[in-house]
């Protein structure tokens, strides 16, 4: 530890730390731009100039080394007349638009002149003018006058992003923030560039000119796409989400989030919210009160459950739900007499409830990892941010290896990459267990041969401390999953690496936790999309876009289909729509990836006659006359869960377990190729997200698979 004296203040940080650390730790905010907690130091603004005693001039504190007994002064005459002179150098080329601007009032520039701007300027010479660029439909680069070349967003593509879609071309007051990769910004993390610039220069498209800053209420919420459970804020006007922003996390998403966190509320106030409850009568759809809509429903069930048995009615729901609406859905369903509950729509296999399929690890260790396997997983798409942490732990060396059915690029160093074909994966894995036995001298559980590329992931699973064998969307959506997940265990059993799922949804293992898979017999989705069902209760999903049996399921034979969602979704096979609130427009909770359970609140009022899930599953309940559904708060709901039989107890982070599972064995029926959803068709709020919409990984996707139609 090195100890400087700041302000007259001691501070103590570690050799190597730079003076703004010091000032971080100590509390003493220095004025800046460039600099960035998350982001390499560029030392290009000049705005955090300090005073430090025998150096001849003011030096920057972001880029200047502690030394032991170094004396630095931030607030003298000297450092701040020259960090004066260096907003005034600042302000000679800006617009000085700020009545204008988007950006204002949440501004570092504007903010910073007022303590350290002139009230007028010595220079009467025309302003520089940079031309706007179109790079896409999510970041406005309208006003790139305004940019100080921070070169913040630079320096987010090439470390955060893993790719360098902007650049700095040209000198001196030519100089200029564009493109560098291509004409338009596509990164699945962009939207941070719009947190982290300073000024105006980069703003949100879709938010821009909606409302300003001091118009917006704050408040928090939770991510309902994939299953990082990024922290949020999401900032409301006039009961109407504006704008979605990352809340820090350290331990879950720091300080980023993925577009389709920040951009997917646009689907909130789409025209095609469901807000009010609908009836198909003649082949039409008619609105209705919502008395008549559950009374309609609750006579069907009833009528269907005598006629055809309780175990005729079963409910396919999301992972995107929260654990209070599963655990009622699954509450009622038992509670009539029916097994038939599944949330695993995309899946081939379905075993035995055993355990609970997690990441198995925190997410914060990802980013200090030293080697990691991952399997079945486009992890750069299917899960931005723990691409992000494992980006990080690249660049500090962990050397990462895949397995997949294409070679896809995740923006980071892969070292050693396997492309084999999904029926080829068990194989693959028995060869990397042999080449680990091998390397061992002990015996291997399957007979395989070990190759050159199976022995090279095999000594990178064996070297190092920090390793995890990662299973992707495609590995859980595997015909063969359990024999993979099998493999695994006894390769991470035999490397120590920790073993786990990335698991594709916000509350896929909460959906475990509570039961919403069948636990005594029941229907499993695969069985229920086949037509097994009389009457079936879909909760906020759409089986056309989130079921391996997309195009072939046969819901519609069914006498009665009852649609719960936000959205006027099935419309070609229900007969009964009714509207359920969004994340934002109820209180839920959302178990991530981790384990960590995360509650969150309604931050507006639910729009029209929307009414939140776990609501609506009480009062069909109550209608039905089943017991004990007298909940009055989400809450209620969710500690009646963490006690129900069937559901397994929350546990604290960290103690959750993949369950146990027979020996590995290789062999078994032909594979079919898995089915993953792309980015931005995870789920129907991202789906309805004009801007999401028209971004080129949508473009792309929506091009893959209308040529997968066309065959």
């Amino acid at each position: 530890m090195v100890e400087i004296e700041l302000d007259g203040q001691k501070v103590e940080v570690a050799e190597g730390c730079m003076v703004m650390h010091a000032a971080d730790k100590a509390g003493t905010y220095i004025p800046h731009f460039c600099y960035h907690k998350k982001l390499s130091i560029a030392a290009n603004c000049r705005m955090c100039l300090v005073d430090v005693e025998k150096a001849p001039k003011p030096v920057p504190a972001c880029a200047t080394p502690v030394t032991n007994g170094m004396i630095v002064r931030t607030r003298s005459d000297k450092a701040i007349k020259a960090q004066k002179s260096v907003m005034e150098f600042l302000l000679i080329n800006h617009p000085l638009d700020c009545p204008i601007c988007d950006q204002g009032g949440e501004c570092q520039l504007q903010d910073l002149a007022v303590g350290y701007g002139g009230s007028a300027s010595r220079f009467a010479e025309e302003k520089r003018v940079v031309f706007h660029k179109d790079v896409g439909p999510l970041i406005s680069m309208e006003e790139m006058s305004r940019c100080i070349h921070c070169t913040r967003c630079v320096r987010f593509g090439q470390e955060v992003a893993g790719i360098m879609e902007l650049g700095m071309v040209n000198r001196g007051e030519h100089s200029e923030i564009t493109t560098v990769a291509g004409e338009t910004v596509d990164s699945e993390l962009s939207g941070n560039m719009i947190d982290i610039c300073p000024v105006g220069a980069l703003t949100s498209k879709p938010f821009r000119y909606s409302a300003r800053t001091w118009e917006l209420s704050r408040r928090k919420s939770v991510s309902p796409h994939d299953s990082t459970g990024a922290n949020l804020i999401v900032q409301v006007k006039n009961n109407r989400v504006m704008r979605v922003v990352p809340f820090e996390n350290e331990a879950v998403n720091e300080c980023w989030i993925a577009d389709r966190d920040r951009f997917s509320y646009e689907a909130l106030n789409s025209d095609e919210r469901l807000t009010q409850p609908m009836l198909k009568q003649g082949g039409e759809w008619k609105s209705v009160d919502w008395q008549t809509a559950l009374e309609y429903v609750a006579n069907g069930l009833k009528q269907i459950a005598g006629h055809h048995g309780a175990s005729s009615i079963g409910a396919l729901v999301s992972p995107h739900s929260t654990v209070e609406e599963l655990h009622l859905a699954g509450t009622l369903l038992r509670g009539l007499g029916s097994d038939n509950i599944d949330y695993r729509l995309r899946h081939a296999e379905f075993p035995a409830r055993e355990g609970v399929r997690w990441l198995g690890t925190s997410i914060a260790s990802l980013s200090q990892l030293q080697s990691v396997l991952v399997v079945g997983s486009n992890l750069r798409k299917d899960h931005p941010l723990f691409a992000q942490r494992i980006r990080q732990a690249a660049r500090k060396g962990c050397v990462v290896s895949t397995i997949h059915h294409v070679a896809d690029d995740w923006a980071l160093p892969v070292a050693h990459r396997i492309v084999a074909a999904p029926g080829e994966w068990l194989q693959v894995l028995a060869a990397i267990a042999a080449a680990v036995a091998q390397e061992k001298s002990i015996v291997a559980p399957v007979q395989a041969q070990a190759d050159a590329e199976s022995l090279a992931v095999a000594r990178a699973l064996l070297a190092g401390e920090r390793k995890a064998i990662l299973l992707g969307n495609a590995a859980a959506h595997h015909a063969q999953a359990s024999r993979i997940l099998a493999l695994a265990h006894w390769i991470g059993g035999q490397t120590g690496a920790t073993v786990g799922y990335l698991t594709e949804a916000a509350n896929t293992v909460g959906a475990q936790l509570v039961g919403a898979v069948p636990v005594q017999g029941g229907l499993n989705a695969a069985q229920m999309l086949a037509g097994g069902l009389k009457a079936a209760i879909l909760l906020n999903t759409e089986p056309a876009f989130d079921s391996a049996a997309a195009g072939t399921h046969r819901l519609a034979d069914a006498e009665m289909v009852i649609t719960l969602s936000p959205f006027k979704a099935n419309l070609d096979i229900s007969d009964v729509l009714l509207p359920i609130a969004p994340f934002t427009e109820t209180s839920g909770t959302f178990v991530n990836a981790e384990g960590r359970v995360q509650s969150f609140h309604a931050v507006v009022k639910p729009l029209g006659e929307t009414r939140p899930a776990w609501k609506v599953l009480r009062v069909l309940a109550n209608m039905l006359g089943l017991p004990g559904f007298d909940f009055e708060s989400s809450q209620a709901v969710l500690e009646h869960a963490r006690g129900a039989d069937v559901g397994q107890a929350f546990v604290a982070d960290g103690q959750l377990n993949n369950g146990t599972f027979a020996e590995p064995s290789l062999g078994g029926e032909p594979v079919p190729a898995p089915v993953s959803a792309a980015i931005y068709q995870l789920d129907g709020i991202v789906r309805r997200a004009a801007s999401l919409q028209l971004t080129a990984d949508a473009r792309l996707a929506a091009g893959t698979l209308s040529e997968v139609h066309a065959s």
